[in-house]
């Protein structure tokens, strides 16, 4: 260890920069010389965020190490008004804060971070009085997120305050049903910077004409949305209406019903965005109704649905040059993931269920010479058939011998996670 300590600091950060945040954080508390060495590297956490809960229970070290790595999110779960004044006093640069399972009728102090820049409130345990608090933010806001609170404000006051943040490049509506928006024209008017919008489409039968055209657009101009998420989507749209989303490069779709009704919207949604790059569809048809309707712009693929293997023989007919998939079939066939390095070959990350799958279909996947990243989504093991219910949260022995087998195979090309990271401000809902 003394000859450790003598070797340079940059030496050490760079070696440092390869670890994952669970790795940083076991190495700091090794010995005092390293905590002293990483917690000063601000380059070593940028992206770190932290979840914090009952802050009566961290002391002045505590917060003093989390303002020197400069810690820049945080996810405050059942907080107050008293807690959020707290975190003011030790970490005022925050650029991202989610408030989860808020407990009181107002949000105060948020003037306080003074680089406040993304906010998220989610699961709200108490009705949410008034969303003044948006109001002196105005000027800083990029992003705003609200999912599954309770607005005990009329509809139209909590849209006025949104319309005020003109900075807002990402919004969030996610809700039961009880924020009821004919249209989104009068608040897409006021943002001109939004690209990013998501929200719940559950009270909407019909889509407008003017769903999405501010009353003063020219005829033909475009918004500058190019990331859209509907929730509970089972609305019926026109051409027409989505003529204001040329620009539209993302397109998210979790259904309403998993056994959707007779047409198959999603067809005209995909004949309207031509220049479509990535596409995701949680339920609803089958991909037989809409393979032949994929835009040969797309370069990522999600499909949580039910399909077959004639399905993707289609869909890899219109879309050859796919890079990412992101497969999990709702019917029982498990032998589609042979037929990808066939069907897709320039893939270059995959995510994929090994439930199902046999050792030989998963280890062929050595075939597609451009992956990069395998992501397997279903890392858990039963380790006594007796005992049904005991289930152990990690990769089997199994799997990982069948990991590194690939691995192996690949000569280390293919790098095989079993665990993703989230972005902490990122809901359930998806």
């Amino acid at each position: 260890m003394t000859t450790a300590l003598h070797l340079p600091a940059e030496l050490w950060l760079q070696v440092f920069s390869f670890l994952s945040w669970r790795d940083k954080m076991s190495v700091r508390c090794t010995c005092s010389h390293f905590r002293h060495l990483m917690d000063k590297s601000r380059p070593l956490w940028q992206g770190f965020s932290v979840a914090l809960r009952h802050l009566s229970r961290y002391n002045r070290s505590f917060w003093r190490s989390l303002a020197q790595r400069h810690v820049g999110s945080v996810l405050l779960r059942a907080a107050s008004k008293k807690d959020v004044k707290q975190l003011a006093t030790w970490l005022p640069a925050l650029d991202m804060l989610r408030l989860d399972d808020w407990q009181e009728g107002g949000v105060a102090q948020l003037t306080a971070f003074h680089k406040l820049r993304r906010l998220s409130l989610t699961s709200c345990s108490a009705p949410l009085k008034n969303v003044d608090f948006l109001v002196p933010l105005s000027e800083r806001l990029t992003e705003l997120r609200l999912c599954d609170v309770e607005l005990a404000c009329p509809v139209p006051y909590l849209l006025a305050a949104i319309r005020q943040l003109t900075r807002l490049t990402c919004l969030q509506l996610h809700h039961n049903g009880s924020l009821r928006i004919p249209t989104f024209s009068g608040v897409l008017a006021h943002l001109p910077e939004l690209t990013h919008l998501s929200c719940t489409m559950i009270t909407y039968k019909t889509l407008a004409h003017d769903f999405f055209s501010p009353a003063h657009r020219t005829v033909g101009e475009a918004l500058p949305l190019t990331e859209l998420q509907l929730l509970n989507y089972d609305a019926v749209v026109t051409a027409d209406v989505l003529q204001p989303l040329s620009r539209l490069r993302s397109l998210s779709i979790v259904h309403l019903y998993s056994v959707p009704g007779p047409t198959c919207h999603l067809q005209t949604w995909l004949t309207s965005l031509p220049q479509l790059c990535s596409l995701s569809v949680h339920g609803g048809h089958p991909l037989s109704a809409y393979a032949d309707f994929l835009p040969p712009s797309l370069l990522s693929l999600s499909l949580c649905v039910d399909l077959e293997p004639e399905d993707l023989r289609a869909a890899s007919a219109r879309v050859p040059h796919l890079q990412h998939l992101h497969l999990e079939p709702w019917s029982s066939a498990s032998n589609v993931v042979r037929l990808l390095p066939q069907l897709f070959p320039h893939l270059r990350t995959l995510r994929i269920r090994h439930r199902h799958v046999s050792d030989e279909d998963f280890l062929r996947l050595q075939q597609l010479q451009c992956l990069h990243t395998l992501e397997i989504l279903d890392s858990y093991y039963k380790p006594n058939p007796s005992d049904p219910g005991c289930t152990i949260y990690q990769p089997s022995p199994h799997l990982l011998r069948l990991i590194s087998e690939l691995q192996r195979r690949t000569n280390h090309r293919v790098r095989v996670t079993t665990s993703s990271v989230s972005d902490p401000m990122a809901c359930q809902c998806l």
